[in-house]
């Protein structure tokens, strides 16, 4: 039999869930290559991985390698159990790659270095700073469907939280915690009455977010990447789900997390590359919509199971990178934080410029 080379694509919650099934095929093979057309950047570092993955335009990557090899296009949503609500993303990937049915699959291996992990811990300690909280919420509410306009932000796809919504439950965050949003988009939450900071890191990579959720205390999200990066960091969460089940793309089984539903009974499952289905689409357009009983609801949950899973971080950030951090007050990445020269990750607390006019 020749080797075989795995092509991975689409957005990176994606290439993260196709990890575990990864690690079980090279228990029983060594001879293949992952081909990333989403970019390679979360198998770096991975113990058996790395050494398999190739960014799509590497040189001669089809002369060195895949002329010689059996190719195979891995789409998850194709499978059976997948779009019959059996199975989660990893575990497609695992019957897609295996053939072995549905199984429990690890957590998937997510490694990061000691400058991803010091970096997040900077930028959580600076918040806490800032802010005067000692337990820091990392909320990403916009899915990768999500639209921006002068006027609006929206998300067709049924994944995201509305903007209202987002506000408002950042204000009732706030009266415990410190919030760091988790977007693409930047918003100016003091002119939206918010009582505290909301830091939006920018300019960061998603191995640099994994550093900050890891060092942070808690995630609150929609169905995005953030969820499976705090699964894969054993980090505790509340997930809100509206268009897509949670059978599919979370953890509901997972003792760390709580699943919101607000789709259940309501939706009907998208046949995302199969078929475009209008109508379906339609039918889930505004399903993540909340009312201020809802919005309760999610604090709630986030204080629940902050209550029941906190766990005091150990810091690896001594206190002379302390120091430096809280006179960085505009989180400048070129700051020299210790003597190797460490970066820092860039955190605007408030954010007046380049906005998105959601509020208009």
């Amino acid at each position: 039999m020749r080797p075989e080379a795995f092509y991975i694509n689409g957005g990176a919650g994606r290439v993260l869930c196709s990890i575990p099934a990864l690690e079980k095929y090279a228990e029983e093979h060594d001879d293949f290559i992952i081909v990333c057309e989403g970019g390679m950047d979360l198998y770096k570092g991975h113990p058996k991985l790395h050494s398999k993955a190739y960014d799509v335009w590497h040189k001669n990557l089809f002369q060195d390698k895949l002329k010689d090899m059996d190719v195979r296009s891995v789409e998850p949503y194709r499978v059976w159990e997948y779009y019959n609500q059996k199975c989660n993303l990893s575990q497609a990937f695992d019957i897609e790659i295996n053939g072995k049915g549905i199984r429990e699959l690890s957590k998937p291996t997510l490694k990061l270095s000691t400058e991803e992990l010091v970096q997040g811990q900077i930028t959580i300690t600076e918040v806490k700073q800032k802010t005067g909280k000692d337990k820091v919420i990392i909320f990403q509410p916009f899915g990768r469907g999500v639209q921006s306009t002068e006027t609006a932000i929206y998300d067709s796809s049924g994944r995201s939280f509305d903007y209202k919504n987002v506000v408002a439950i950042v204000k009732q965050l706030q009266k415990k915690y410190a919030v760091i949003l988790m977007s693409e988009f930047q918003f100016n939450f003091e002119k939206e009455g918010c009582s505290l900071p909301v830091a939006q890191p920018v300019g960061i990579n998603l191995r640099q977010w994994a550093g900050i959720i890891g060092a942070a205390d808690y995630f609150l999200g929609c169905d995005s990447v953030g969820q499976h990066i705090a699964y894969a960091m054993d980090k505790p969460a509340t997930v809100v789900v509206g268009s897509t089940f949670a059978e599919n793309v979370s953890y509901p089984d997972y003792e760390k997390f709580d699943i919101l539903d607000m789709g259940e009974g309501l939706r009907q499952y998208s046949p995302i590359r199969l078929v475009p289905d209008e109508t379906v689409d339609r039918i889930n357009d505004g399903i993540m919509t909340m009312n201020d009983k809802i919005e309760d609801v999610i604090v709630k949950s986030v204080d629940k199971m902050l209550q029941k899973f906190y766990v005091k971080p150990v810091s690896r950030v001594t206190p002379e990178i302390k120091a430096i951090s809280s006179q960085n007050t505009c989180g400048n990445p070129e700051h020299d934080v210790s003597a190797k020269n460490q970066k820092a990750v860039k955190v605007p607390l408030i954010t007046t410029g380049n906005n998105v006019n959601a509020t208009k």
